[in-house]
């Protein structure tokens, strides 16, 4: 059974940072893409940024310039860190990951942006 384990969420001013991270164990195959997503208060889930396992990336509209997402494919693990955070990216922030066809959810972790 793959867990899927987030951390790093909080409370933070607007134009603060935080850094998420998001650790995977258990699988038998090999961890392919990993990513975040995130859902607001009577929004849909949406995606904030993916990496594929030799790096590459994809972000939002919304978010680019401002995130980062890399990992560490020894710890199967993946990062997103953010910078000069908005009231709008709060939301409960999930990390999924890939492996062979499946696809794996952690809990969430809440991130809040206010004064």
């Amino acid at each position: 059974q793959v867990q899927v384990v987030e951390s790093g969420g909080g409370l933070v001013q607007p134009g603060g940072s935080l850094r998420l991270s998001c650790a995977a164990s258990g699988s038998r195959f090999s961890i392919n893409t990993m990513g975040w997503y995130r859902q607001a208060p009577g929004k849909g889930r949406e995606l904030v940024a993916v990496i594929t396992r030799s790096s590459t990336t994809n972000y939002a509209d919304s978010v680019k310039g401002r995130f980062a997402i890399y990992r560490d494919n020894a710890k199967n693990t993946v990062y997103l860190q953010m910078n000069s955070l908005k009231p709008e990216d709060t939301a409960v922030y999930y990390c999924n990951v890939g492996a062979l066809t499946y696809n794996y959810w952690g809990q969430g972790t809440q991130v809040t942006v206010s004064s």
